[in-house]
């Protein structure tokens, strides 16, 4: 029958993926131990550096917002060449009146108010609006629950005498870590995503991804593109590949740290993780065909954009391989699939776990000298089960997004109140 058939294709579509996965982060964690090391721009010496607009996107930050700008004033950085825009979007806490006593005794702060309620709210639209604001054509852009070292921004910037350059993504640490379990946790998943995925994907020439914060692009770039999409929930994602796909490229910092508050409950991350997921997914469905076809990237650099974009949606793409083996055990078909099901569901045992093997997560903390934490790498297990529940619920969020065309809505993480007076 037609649907045995297909239900028989599926498993073996859904194995291929798994083995690729796989063999994708066995080569990225080799690639990270073993091989030469692409170093970032740090061993330019120049004493000119570019005029550069600094933005902070800001809704409902009053318990970080002194933080992030006390931080931004001390940068070591020309100050005649800097400028700092903190962006108030319809904040309805004391945000604004922050905002407005650093700008006061700031001359370089340039603070822009989002106050209107007809305007759109959502970090995609506050960073378009501010576009026209800048008066450089370099933007960094930080979150307001960010700090970082006086150097960031300087260290960042150097990338763009790379005239192929056009966006720059520094490493995300974690501040908070010492709080719970969660938090070390998710410390560690941080340093398998950018330890080991970012700088392999740099080492590589495959497709660093840009984060939205600790980053850096040029103005004209974006503009040519278009700007940042309102539609797309993952603004950060939709601009790695637009990127990509016009020939620019996007260079990592490994050595640019910047630390930033997780969650520190489980229910806040599982937000976290849906609206990840919604988001991705929307990038993914907007730019997978593209991706295939792009004359500017090589045959290496689509495969790993494929598994990029799908990373989101393998989660339930092996819950229903789980139910298709069901449905193909009671119609009598498993003996014929009982190998390649079997196998599928060890791989994913392997593959995924806080949706980076074990493996890559370990090497990571092993490479920043963490190795008492390498003892909880187990513990992982126990996340995937989560993440693939609110995984799939932001899968069919951004179905829904696509089919009924609604807008989507910036939704901030939850701050911790100890970071007020850190």
């Amino acid at each position: 029958m037609d649907y045995i058939i297909i239900a028989q294709g599926y498993q073996v579509f859904l194995l291929i993926f798994m083995i690729a996965y796989m063999i994708h982060h066995f080569v990225f964690t080799y690639n990270r131990l073993y091989c030469e090391q692409k170093n970032y721009y740090h061993d330019i010496i120049d004493n000119e550096f570019p005029s550069v607009s600094v933005i902070v996107p800001m809704h409902n930050e009053e318990l970080v917002a002194r933080n992030i700008l006390d931080r931004l004033v001390k940068l070591d950085y020309p100050k005649e060449q800097l400028e700092i825009i903190p962006i108030n979007d319809h904040s309805n806490d004391g945000t604004k009146e922050i905002v407005d006593e650093f700008a006061q005794n700031y001359s370089n702060i340039v603070p822009f108010h989002r106050l209107d309620d007809e305007q759109k709210r959502g970090k995609a639209e506050s960073l378009n609006d501010v576009m026209a604001l800048c008066k450089h054509d370099i933007i960094v852009v930080f979150d307001a629950d960010y700090l970082p070292a006086k150097e960031a921004v300087k260290s960042l910037v150097i990338g763009f005498k790379d005239p192929q350059i056009g966006a720059v993504m520094g490493r995300v640490l974690v501040h908070n870590s010492d709080v719970n379990l969660l938090t070390l946790m998710l410390d560690m998943e941080r340093s398998g995503g950018y330890q080991v995925g970012q700088q392999a994907r740099y080492n590589m020439d495959l497709i660093p991804q840009y984060g939205g914060t600790v980053g850096a692009y040029r103005r004209s770039v974006l503009v040519e593109m278009g700007g940042f999409d309102p539609k797309v929930l993952a603004e950060d994602t939709d601009l790695t590949f637009k990127m990509y796909l016009n020939g620019w490229k996007v260079a990592y910092a490994n050595k640019v740290e910047c630390y930033e508050e997780m969650p520190e409950d489980w229910i806040t991350r599982a937000k976290q993780i849906r609206r990840w997921s919604r988001g991705h997914n929307e990038v993914m469905f907007k730019h997978l065909f593209s991706t295939l076809t792009s004359k500017y990237l090589s045959l290496k650099a689509k495969w790993d954009g494929i598994l990029l974009l799908f990373v989101y949606i393998m989660p339930f793409m092996l819950i229903l391989g789980i139910v298709n083996a069901i449905f193909l055990f009671f119609m009598d078909q498993i003996s014929v699939m009982s190998s390649l099901t079997a196998l599928v569901l060890i791989l994913a045992i392997n593959a995924f776990g806080n949706f980076a093997p074990f493996f890559q997560i370990a090497i990571a903390n092993y490479l920043d000298g963490r190795n008492a934490s390498l003892k909880l790498v187990p513990m992982f297990a126990f996340n995937f089960v989560l993440y693939i529940y609110y995984t799939g619920l932001g899968f069919f969020d951004a179905i829904g997004d696509i089919f009924t065309k609604r807008d989507v809505h910036w939704e901030k993480t939850k701050r911790s109140e100890r970071v007020r007076n850190e």
